[in-house]
């Protein structure tokens, strides 16, 4: 309210005793924002959000940002406060035709609760699709993949039986035939993130092939997407456990990349760039500094302009090999705006 100035204060007292709804709304005051809507207190965070939503609906607002509702003097959950919060969402993205408003941000002061929201957010991750196409009007379509086909060159190797008569040849190719069956072994990966694979995941598959005596078969056209391993048992096992290693990289990958992008959210770091600027580090090397920070490490070095840097985590400055010394920043963003 502070931030807001006394304007916003004036407001407040004007319409206190007005609201019907759970809420009243003001001019935005000194905060980078057209309109804050005041929640009045309710332990039901899940229905305090979806007010305020179909709220912008009407009001055709483009925008709106919340705080983690609850979680300061009410004294609630932050996992549950983080449950209700994206409930609420989900069900207004996905249950009702959404035109005006594209997005919705959280915005979160303590750094501790961040674990907590990004845990709800990855138990919602199969919805994301139906929350696009919701909040963002018409879902772009999907680019039809083509089959994905790994080439093998194939060595034959001929049979030819001689026997007394027609019973002891077909005796002896049915022998052949179950030997070579008892040798061979199938199994499938089903994975939405074999949709994923790239030319270096192909090239890995194919190289995987060509060194093993198997046949790889993909199947992106079915869902989820599959890869089917055939031939030799042994082989088949050693193959398989390589294609899970594959998956869970990009699992992996996908993973840093959303929590960096919501550390980015929370806090950025920044060295020295020129006249007198700073610059802000990529989303990553910005999340292994936050994460160093709040783990109380001494020390990360960094990659700053190509060369190497030791980072002072109590000082904030860094020492490259050259002995030259700079200060790098660390900024909250603390956007107490709705």
């Amino acid at each position: 309210m502070d931030a807001a100035g006394s304007e916003v204060e004036g407001e407040c007292a004007q319409y206190a005793g007005q609201s019907q709804s759970g809420f009243i709304t003001t001019q935005g005051g000194k905060l980078l924002c057209s309109k804050i809507i005041h929640l009045i207190h309710d332990n039901n965070v899940k229905s305090q959000v979806s007010k305020v939503l179909h709220e912008c609906k009407l009001r055709m607002y483009k925008s709106v940002a919340f705080p983690a509702i609850g979680t300061g003097q009410a004294g609630q959950s932050p996992a549950k406060v983080a449950d209700n919060m994206l409930d609420a969402i989900v069900e207004f993205a996905s249950k009702r035709s959404v035109q005006h408003l594209k997005k919705i941000k959280i915005v979160i002061f303590q750094t501790n609760m961040l674990r907590d929201f990004y845990e709800s957010m990855k138990k919602r991750e199969d919805l994301d699709s139906s929350i696009t196409a919701s909040l963002g009007g018409k879902k772009q379509p999907t680019e039809k993949k083509k089959p994905m086909v790994l080439e093998k060159k194939v060595d034959l190797a001929t049979f030819q039986i001689c026997g007394e008569n027609k019973k002891n040849v077909d005796a002896t190719e049915s022998w052949i035939k179950n030997l070579i069956l008892k040798e061979q072994f199938e199994d499938s990966i089903s994975d939405e993130l074999i949709e994923n694979f790239d030319k270096r995941q192909i090239d890995t598959l194919a190289d995987l092939q060509r060194r093993n005596r198997v046949t790889i078969k993909l199947e992106n056209e079915c869902s989820p997407p599959c890869i089917k391993i055939s031939g030799i048992s042994r082989d088949v096992c050693s193959v398989y456990v390589e294609v899970q290693k594959m998956i869970q990289k990009i699992k992996d990958t996908e993973e840093e990349r959303s929590k960096a992008e919501l550390v980015y959210n929370l806090v950025e770091w920044r060295y020295p760039g020129s006249n007198d600027s700073f610059v802000a580090f990529d989303k990553l090397t910005n999340m292994r500094l936050e994460d160093a920070k709040r783990a109380k490490k001494p020390h990360l070095t960094v990659k700053i302009n190509k060369n190497y840097y030791k980072v002072d985590l109590n000082t904030l400055q860094a020492n490259d090999d050259q002995g030259e010394t700079i200060n790098i920043q660390r900024v909250p963003k603390n956007e107490g705006k709705l």
